[in-house]
């Protein structure tokens, strides 16, 4: 088993990844599109563990400097390891990995925004000396604008 930065030979394992965490199959051109366009920005680092050539892991980093803060900060954008693999200790180590990128980067601080409903993943994060400072509020700006909070929807 080992990390590496992804590539774009990694998408549709990738893909797999992002769908299972969502549990709904996204637009694969669409996240292709968007996928190849966040390898070539220096803001973003896909990091992958990989176990026998197959992508069990990844956790997708935005580098982003944000005038409340005056510095550069990092943002966990997706992050799932397969099912078969969790509770090894693959997500810790991707985490320390991913703190490790952000202070390289210039980072003062790594935040991430996670789904009410995913309360495992908020135990992960608080076991991490993460600490849930703030709320976050999104709106859909298509279709209904309902208040049901469903993973997979």
């Amino acid at each position: 088993m080992y990390y590496r930065k992804g590539t774009f030979a990694d998408c549709e394992q990738v893909f797999h990844l992002i769908c299972e965490m969502e549990k709904k199959e996204l637009a694969y051109d669409r996240f292709v599109e968007i996928f190849h366009k966040q390898l070539l920005r220096d803001r973003y680092y896909c990091l992958v563990c990989v176990m026998e050539e197959k992508v069990i892991g990844i956790l997708n980093l935005r580098f982003e400097e944000q005038l409340h803060h005056s510095a550069t900060i990092a943002e966990i954008m997706e992050f799932s390891v397969l099912p078969n693999y969790r509770k090894q200790g693959i997500g810790k180590e991707m985490f320390v990995k991913a703190c490790e990128l952000a202070k390289e980067f210039g980072c003062i601080q790594i935040e991430v925004a996670c789904n009410q409903l995913r309360t495992d993943t908020h135990r992960f994060y608080i076991r991490e000396g993460m600490h849930n400072f703030h709320f976050k509020f999104s709106k859909s700006l298509i279709g209904n604008n309902t208040s049901e909070n469903v993973i997979g929807k």
